[in-house]
Parts: C-alpha cells; structure tokens; sequence
C-alpha cells in the first residue's frame, strides 16, 4: 500500500536518511509497520532548531514550498505559492492508495480541500488539536474540522480526534496517544502527602564572602539578561497544529553566551545549596512539576506563581520545570527578583528517563494551558501517580474523570493553591486520586496504541 502523508513539518534529509520532529517521527513509525511505501509531502526545509529523529521506512518526498499567514510579506507569498501547491497536493494523492492528513495547519486545511477530490480512496485524518465543538478557536481551524465532520464532503475517512464528543458524524473517531510501552511499567509508591508541613517562616541567608559575590553577579546577570532578552533567539512552533513547543535557539553573539553561562552557573550554586538543607526539610517538601514549552499558551509563569505563593505560606516547596521557549526570559527574571533559585529550577529540554523519574518523585503536575488536544503530559504524570492540576480545555475533563484522577483548576494562582491545601489536608483524597489517575493512564500503552492504529486499515 502506498501510504501519503500530507503534514506541514518539515522532512529533512541527512546523511542519506530522513528527519523530522520526533513525537510525530514516533508515531508515523508506527503507522509505517502496516504500510509498503511511504511518501511525505511537506516542505524540505527549516531554518531554526528543531527535535529531530529519523524515519524507519525511508519515504519518497513530494516538496513543496512552506505558507504562513503570520505577516503581511508572508500572506502575499503564501498567496502567490497556494495554486502550484493544490496542484503537488493533487498529484501526490493521485500517487497514493491511503491518504493521510495531520490538522490542524495550514498544509492540512489544503489538503482537506484537495481530498474531496478523491471520494474512493481511503483516508485518516490526526486532528492533533481541540476538537470541543464549544471552544473558541480560529475560523481556519473550525473550517477544517466542517470539512472533515462532513461524510458528503469527506468520504471513506476516519477522522481521529482526541475526545468523546456528542452529535458527531460517522467519519470521527474517539481516540488516544501513548508514551509508555508495557514493559516500562513498573511499581510505584502512592506519595504521602500527609508528612507534608507548613516550615516556620524564616529567612534563610548566605552573606558570606563568597555569597556576596555570587549575589553582585546575580544582579549583573540579572541587568545583562534584561538587556539582551530581546536578542536572544527563542522561538517555539509546533509543526503539526501551529501551537508552540519547546524548542531552543542559540544565542545570537558571544555576549549573550557568557551571560547564559553565568546565570546557568548561579542558579546551579542555588540548587546546591538548597541541597544540602537537613533530611526532615527534604521528606517534608511538597514537590511539583511542569513538563512543556515555555510557552505565553501553557502559562508556565502561572505554575511559578503558584509555588511562589505556597513558599510564601510557609509551605517547603520544589518546581521542576522542564521545557524551553520565549517565556523563558520571563521565568528567569521572575525567579532572581524572588529569590526563588534553588525552589524553581529551570532544567531546559531533556531526556525521557529523567523527566520520567521526576514524574515519580513529584506530588503534583501543574500545566494551566489555553488549548490542547490530547495533552500528553497530563496523561504521563498521571501514568507515575502524580496528582494533575490542569485547565478545562479539549478531552482533559474527560481524561480527569471529571475529578476523581486529578482536579480541574482556572487560571488563578489563589484559587490554586486553595486546592492544593485541601489536598495537603486530605491526605486520602489525594492517594485516592493519585491511584485512579494511575490505574486509568496505564491502560493507554504503546502497545494499545499500534493494536489500534492496526484497526484503523
């Protein structure tokens, strides 16, 4: 079978072998097991820094040229390059037997048109964004899901959406992602969050002659830092669905490097010192994580916010925050005005296993986002027994069973950590929770997800 897919992200060849970004390189992978031939098109080309991971069947690629709408310039370009792409698009899927298309974006939206010119042929749609037929979104992305709920339109297609919604034609199809496969399963212990205490609210200071120093270099970072934020070259751009993601650029001159350098240097010597604080401080620390872009659309200086007002209660409080992006200058100036290094620690992008191990040791995941489709790290905290506390958008209400695996929380830091103190004082509630959340994300494994993608030819 000739398999098309016709997706905005960009395949780039290296070394003789094919690249794109690598949640959905992971996934295609898998979808490749049920195919002969694989073909892309897409645009060949992408000029910033980018998570990349190589293709296992090697694709024939149809190249086109890329469109944004983001200016002006680029509109009369996109304009101008719209017709031959109809026309690569239509040849494409007359190549293929399976045409399958990756919405929301600019790419899909072609293609959504381009599709109902070939009622026969089998389709699949990943519409990686909110399906909610209530939410606000951009007339482009409800222009696409009509399209594709529209068996007249849109034939001989299933439309995969994140999500059990009402009234929805027979070309949708509820479905899931996965990150964990059986075998990474493993046994772990409910945290108690009872052992959980208020700290006497001290200062705790380190003016010693070295300190000194380190606190004069903090401010000249913290000048240099804000000077320079509107040259560093961070940008996120999420390939699939025009959201943002995590994805880091290098700083554009040597200046902006050192400065880079020596903030990294003193917020390490914070963590190092908080380190070293007493064993009962330790066991006692209520513990958090953020796994994501740092992003304006998932908030993440709402998560510091949060912590922030919980050590100002007195609470012994830890932030993990993994992730990169433009609200990171943000964070950055938000944590040395607060004197919160050591309590929010920035750990940029990593691997798997170490955001894996922090999911385990962490009490509560918070990601307060403003749109997802599936977010798949509230699927993985909740996977290691880590309590969400996450936004009303798209499928997570559902995911949440409606409070019984986590708790739905509005963008208000006090309301926040209003819930979090009725956690800390339940400690049952929240072991229930914890367990739930558990016992419900294991049943979506890598493994399920291959046996129903296999059911999808």
């Amino acid at each position: 079978m000739k398999f098309l897919i016709v997706t905005f992200a960009p395949t780039l060849k290296k070394e003789d072998k094919f690249y794109s970004y690598a949640p959905y390189v992971y996934e295609m992978n898998i979808w490749s097991k049920y195919i002969e031939e694989l073909g892309i098109i897409s645009p060949i080309v992408y000029e910033d820094k980018l998570l990349l991971s190589s293709f296992d069947k090697e694709p024939q690629i149809f190249p086109i040229k890329p469109i944004s709408f983001v200016s002006i310039p680029a509109i009369f370009i996109s304009l101008f390059r719209i017709p031959l792409l109809l026309i690569q698009l239509f040849k494409a899927m007359q190549w293929a037997e399976h045409i399958h298309l990756r919405c929301p974006g600019n790419v899909g939206l072609l293609g959504c048109f381009v599709q109902i010119l070939f009622p026969k042929k089998p389709k699949t749609v990943k519409y990686a964004g909110n399906w909610d037929p209530t939410s606000k979104q951009p007339r482009s992305y409800r222009f696409q899901k009509w399209i594709l709920s529209n068996t007249f339109l849109t034939r001989n297609c299933k439309v995969l959406v994140y999500g059990d919604w009402p009234n929805q034609s027979e070309n949708i199809v509820p479905f899931f992602t996965a990150s964990y496969s059986e075998e990474e399963i493993e046994e772990v212990q409910i945290r108690d969050i009872s052992i959980v205490k208020k700290q006497i609210a001290m200062s705790r200071t380190f003016r010693n002659d070295e300190s000194i120093e380190e606190g004069q270099m903090l401010n000249r970072v913290q000048h240099d830092d804000s000077n320079r934020h509107s040259q560093l070259d961070w940008e996120s751009h999420d390939l699939e669905n025009d959201q943002q993601i995590a994805t880091l650029h290098t700083p554009r001159n040597d200046k902006s490097v050192e400065g880079e350098q020596m903030l990294n240097r003193v917020l390490h010597d914070g963590i190092q010192r908080h380190s070293a604080l007493d064993a009962e401080s330790v066991t006692n620390k209520l513990k958090f994580i953020y796994v994501g872009g740092l992003t304006p659309g998932k908030q993440p200086l709402l998560s510091v916010q949060v912590v922030h007002e919980l050590k100002r209660k007195g609470y012994n409080v830890q932030l993990d925050m993994y992730g990169d992006g433009v609200e990171k200058a943000k964070i950055t100036d938000y944590i040395l005005d607060n004197s919160l290094e050591g309590i929010i620690i920035l750990h940029g992008n990593t691997s798997k296993e170490i955001v894996k191990k922090a999911y385990q040791q962490a009490h509560f995941s918070l990601f307060i986002s403003k749109s997802e489709g599936w977010p798949k790290v509230v699927a993985e905290a909740m996977f290691w027994g880590c309590v969400p506390l996450t936004s009303a958008v798209s499928c997570v209400p559902e995911m949440l069973g409606n409070g019984s695996r986590g708790t739905i929380v509005v963008a208000n830091s006090h309301e926040i950590v209003s819930v979090i103190e009725g956690y800390v004082k339940n400690n049952e509630m929240y072991k229930i929770h914890a367990q739930n959340a558990m016992e419900w994300s294991r049943q979506f494994t890598l493994e399920k997800f291959e046996e129903e993608i296999g059911r999808l030819f």
